[in-house]
């Protein structure tokens, strides 16, 4: 039975050079620019009785500046966003998302390019 080998060489060499060329904190500035544009979406969305909901919406960056989260923390926001047997859903956050989304997915071609 024939076995195969197969040999990498220079990969160290290879992950040193697309770290040099990647453009690390540019990605981390358009998902900081496009984690706000949620947040402020979702407020603008957001359905105002009291403006606890609209207050209640806040952005968390982490993983390095990687990962941005917009998240409502008021105890209803879910019940608002979906709806329930009772009352009708108000999208906020899923309609922002939609608009939000096209233009990360924009600035990220861009920066690929």
């Amino acid at each position: 039975m024939a076995s195969h080998v197969i040999v990498f060489k220079g990969l160290n060499e290879l992950q040193r050079g697309l770290i040099e060329r990647s453009h690390l904190e540019a990605a981390k500035t358009v998902v900081a620019k496009n984690g706000s544009r949620l947040q402020t979406k979702a407020q603008e969305n957001a359905p105002v009785d009291t403006g606890t909901l609209k207050r209640s919406i806040g952005l968390c960056v982490e993983d390095g500046g990687f990962t941005a989260k917009s998240e409502a923390t008021a105890h209803y926001a879910g019940y608002v966003e979906l709806g329930t047997r009772f009352m009708e859903a108000q999208p906020y956050m899923k309609p922002a998302l939609i608009v939000v989304g096209k233009q990360f997915n924009a600035d990220l071609k861009k920066l690929v390019r």
